[in-house]
């Protein structure tokens, strides 16, 4: 079985849309709760209630990795992330039979990517994506680096990349105005 996320109501055939690697794809896990990340986008839910405008495509927030033995791992780079990112956020987890693998090297433990329209086998509602990603941390399905664990070498490292990130992020004032917003001790312009 294969899982797809999306905050889209009433999907019967996935199809590819350009992507952060700048190529039509649609992408999957084999672990379902991989996907319930995908369910809402920091960067977006923060710039829609703060009330900033924004007609491009939304930089994503991948706020996540993987640890030796495949389990998948959240990280909170700023207090209260997960909850400010998914809490009361509702979306859907779609499931496909067969997927014909792109080929596309994604580098992400049970990860698959499609470059053709998926049939979709079922879906199942999230009413709440937090909620859900804890249950996922309580069934040892995922784990949750929180932003008080984080040690002092990784505060020093979240600081470097923040200030890259926002560096980088000339032609994407929506990332910018996010950055801003989350890490305004960093992020002092």
């Amino acid at each position: 079985m294969y899982y797809h996320a999306s905050p889209v109501e009433g999907i019967r055939q996935l199809e590819p849309r350009i992507s952060n690697h700048g190529v039509p794809l649609i992408y999957f896990s084999k672990k379902r709760e991989n996907v319930l990340v995908y369910l809402s986008n920091a960067v977006e839910k923060y710039c829609r209630e703060t009330g900033f405008a924004y007609a491009g495509r939304w930089q994503k927030w991948g706020p996540y990795g993987f640890d030796k033995d495949g389990i998948q791992r959240l990280e909170e780079y700023y207090p209260d992330a997960l909850e400010k990112t998914y809490k009361g956020v509702s979306g859907y987890i779609y499931r496909a039979e067969a997927v014909t693998d792109s080929g596309f090297a994604l580098q992400i433990p049970d990860g698959v990517t499609s470059s053709e329209p998926v049939a979709v086998a079922g879906v199942e509602f999230v009413p709440d994506a937090y909620e859900a990603i804890l249950e996922a941390e309580r069934s040892g399905l995922i784990r949750i680096l929180r932003y008080e664990q984080m040690s002092d070498k990784m505060r020093e490292w979240n600081r470097r990349t923040i200030l890259e990130e926002y560096e980088g992020a000339a032609d994407h004032p929506e990332y910018r105005h996010f950055l801003r917003g989350n890490f305004p001790d960093i992020i002092t312009t």
